[in-house]
C-alpha cells in the first residue's frame, strides 16, 4: 500500500457529528438561499470537485444539489474528450460550459485532468502538462475577475477504504455500473497519482481560487464538510438580505387580491 505524502499526508479522516442530519438540511437550505441570492445578483459560481475514485463526489453532488432550484445550476460530468475535443485545445471543451449571470456550474472531475490523469496515463506530453498549471491558473483567474466565484474540493480517501468501497461496488448488482477497467489501472499508478495532486495543490492553489482537501474516509463527515466549505466560500461578500417588496408590485397584489399584505 503506497503512503501519502505532501499534503495529503496530513489529511484528518473523522467521523460525521451526531446531529449529522440536522447540519445537512440546514446547510442544504442555506445553499438553496445562496443560490437564489446569487440568480438575483446576476452572480455565478464554477464547483470543481476531484478525488480518487470512489471518494463520494457523486454523492456529494447528490446532497449539495437535491434543494437547489435546478433551473439556475447544471451538473457537469467531465470524462475523456471525444475526438473532436481532442483536437482542439483541452480547455476549449469547458469554456461552453462555464456559468452565464445568476448561474452555477459544478464540475464532477474537469480541466484538471490535463494534469491528473492525462499526465499519469501518458495522454499529454511533458511539455503539455507541464505548462497545463499556468494556463489553469490564468482561467481561473480570469472567471474571478469577471466576477464568477471558483471553489474547488478535493475528496481523499485511503487506499485501504477506496478498495472496501470498489468491493462493495462490484459485489452490489445495482452498484456496478460505476466501476470499469480504468479504475483498476488508476488504483495500479497509486504513487502517481499522488505525485502529481501534490504537485497540482503546490501550483494550482492560489487566493483566489484555494483547493480544499477534504478526508472522506467517513462519507457523512465528508459530505457535511464539503457543503459548510461551499456555504461559506459563496457566501463570501455575497448580500444576502431580503430584497425589498416593489411597491407598485405591492399596490397591484393587493388590489387583485382584495387584501392588505403585511407590513416588512
Amino acid at each position: 500500500m503506497t503512503k501519502s505524502r505532501g499534503r495529503l499526508a496530513h489529511v484528518e479522516h473523522v467521523r460525521a457529528p451526531e446531529d449529522w442530519k440536522d447540519r445537512e438540511r440546514a446547510l442544504q437550505y442555506r445553499l438553496s438561499q445562496i443560490l437564489i441570492a446569487y440568480h438575483r445578483q446576476k452572480r455565478s459560481a464554477m464547483i470543481v470537485l476531484e478525488g480518487w475514485d470512489a471518494a463520494g463526489k457523486g454523492g456529494l453532488i447528490k446532497r449539495l444539489t437535491s434543494e437547489l432550484d435546478p433551473r439556475f445550476f447544471e451538473v457537469i460530468p467531465v470524462s475523456a474528450p471525444n475526438e473532436m475535443e481532442s483536437e482542439q485545445h483541452y480547455l476549449a471543451r469547458f469554456w461552453a460550459q462555464f456559468p452565464a449571470a445568476g448561474d452555477w456550474s459544478i464540475f464532477d472531475r474537469s480541466w484538471y485532468g490535463r494534469v491528473l490523469v492525462e499526465r499519469v496515463e501518458g495522454f499529454a506530453t511533458p511539455d503539455e502538462w507541464g505548462r497545463a498549471y499556468d494556463e489553469i491558473n490564468a482561467l481561473e483567474a480570469t472567471q474571478c475577475a469577471n466576477g464568477t466565484r471558483v471553489v474547488k474540493l478535493f475528496l481523499h480517501t485511503t487506499q485501504d477504504e477506496q478498495d472496501a468501497r470498489l468491493i462493495d461496488r462490484l459485489e452490489q448488482p445495482w452498484k456496478r455500473w460505476k466501476v470499469n477497467s480504468e479504475d483498476f489501472r488508476n488504483r495500479a499508478r497509486r504513487s502517481a497519482y499522488v505525485d502529481a495532486y501534490e504537485e497540482m495543490f503546490e501550483r494550482t492553489d492560489t487566493k483566489i481560487a484555494p483547493w480544499h482537501i477534504i478526508g472522506a474516509n467517513h462519507k457523512k463527515h465528508a459530505r457535511i464538510a464539503g457543503l459548510e466549505i461551499l456555504a461559506e466560500r459563496l457566501a463570501e461578500g455575497l448580500d444576502l438580505t431580503d430584497p425589498p417588496l416593489d411597491p407598485e408590485l405591492r399596490k397591484l397584489a393587493e388590489k387583485e387580491l382584495g387584501r392588505t399584505l403585511k407590513p416588512q
